[in-house]
């Protein structure tokens, strides 16, 4: 097993509302990590589907991923939690994910915490090799936000 927590924070000089508008965005958000494919919107902030490919090593991961959204405070936060399995590779991915916004007088923070967690054959990969990996997605995720919303 291969798990990891992380946290990234940036600020923007948009206000709560405007950064709030485009983090909902489901398409929106979805487009800035590549891995991710096309997400179906079940129920508005609460239910999505979508597919996580990627290659790993000697791995092609397909994992659909099932996402719950399990808190929501509007116009500051929301917790979702990504779960999904590649039954081809053998391996499953979990995502727990808080995004907040602060507001500030000129502004707003960007606050992105949680934890990821691998197991299964992808996991044999060791954990550095999976962590380079998740750093890479949540770098890109990063930079595609702060671009986005400044």
């Amino acid at each position: 097993m291969a798990a990891q927590d992380f946290s990234q924070s940036f600020s923007v000089g948009r206000s709560n509302l405007d950064c709030w508008s485009v983090l909902t965005d489901v398409a929106t958000v979805s487009s800035w990590v590549s891995v991710v494919g096309e997400v179906q919107e079940h129920e508005h902030l609460a239910h999505y589907t979508t597919v996580l490919a990627d290659r790993l090593g000697p791995f092609k991961l397909k994992a659909d991923l099932d996402v719950l959204v399990t808190a929501l405070t509007e116009p500051t936060s929301v917790t979702i939690r990504a779960d999904g399995e590649d039954r081809h590779v053998g391996s499953r991915i979990t995502v727990d994910a808080t995004l907040a916004l602060s507001p500030r007088d000129d502004g707003c923070d960007v606050d992105i915490t949680g934890r990821y967690e691998v197991t299964g054959r992808v996991a044999t990969m060791g954990a550095s090799t999976i962590r380079q990996k998740a750093d890479k997605i949540l770098k890109e995720f990063m930079e595609a936000a702060m671009r986005d919303l400044t």
